[in-house]
C-alpha cells in the first residue's frame, strides 16, 4: 500500500465517501435495494418510526440519487410497501416479518462491508476518526440538531 500524506483532508473526505457509495450501491444492488432503502429498513429495524422521524434522521442522505433509482424518500418507500418489506400504519412505518427477515440478510452484508472498510483500524483509531469529523462540522458551525451540513 502506497502511504500519502501529501493529500489535504477534503481528498480523503470525498475519496472514501464515494467509494462506500459505490461499494454500497454494488452490494446492495444484488439484493434489489438501494442504499437509502437499506437506510430506511436498518432504522425501521430499531423501531417504527412517522415519515417526519425517517425525514430527519435519513437528511443526510435525501442526497441526489443515480439516475436508475428513486428521486425522493417517498418513492423508496412505495418501493418497499409494495414489496410487502414495510407496512403503514396509519402515520407510523414499520418493518413487516419479510421485511425483518430481509434487513437481517441485508444487515449482514453491510456488517461484511464495515469490517472490510475499516480492516487494520483499531476501534479506538475509528472512534477518533469520528470524533474528530464531528468536531470540525461543529467547529464549521454545525449545532448537531439539522440534517447534513446546515449551519444554525
Amino acid at each position: 500500500m502506497t502511504e500519502n500524506h501529501d493529500r489535504p483532508l477534503g481528498f480523503w473526505l470525498k475519496l472514501v465517501d464515494s467509494l462506500i457509495a459505490e461499494q454500497f450501491a454494488f452490494a446492495l444492488e444484488e439484493h434489489g435495494v438501494t442504499r437509502l432503502q437499506w437506510q430506511l429498513l436498518n432504522t425501521l429495524a430499531k423501531k417504527p418510526a412517522t415519515h417526519n422521524e425517517l425525514t430527519h434522521t435519513l437528511g443526510p442522505f435525501l442526497t441526489p440519487t443515480p439516475p436508475d433509482e428513486p428521486d425522493t424518500l417517498d418513492e423508496h418507500l412505495a418501493e418497499l410497501i409494495e414489496s410487502g418489506w414495510i407496512v403503514s400504519d396509519g402515520s407510523i412505518l414499520s418493518l413487516t416479518e419479510q421485511g425483518s427477515t430481509g434487513w437481517e440478510k441485508l444487515n449482514e452484508v453491510v456488517t461484511n462491508m464495515r469490517e472490510a472498510s475499516s480492516s487494520g483500524i483499531t476501534e479506538e483509531q475509528y472512534t477518533t476518526t469520528v470524533r474528530s469529523l464531528q468536531r470540525m462540522a461543529e467547529n464549521l458551525g454545525w449545532d448537531g440538531s439539522s440534517p447534513e451540513g446546515e449551519r444554525q
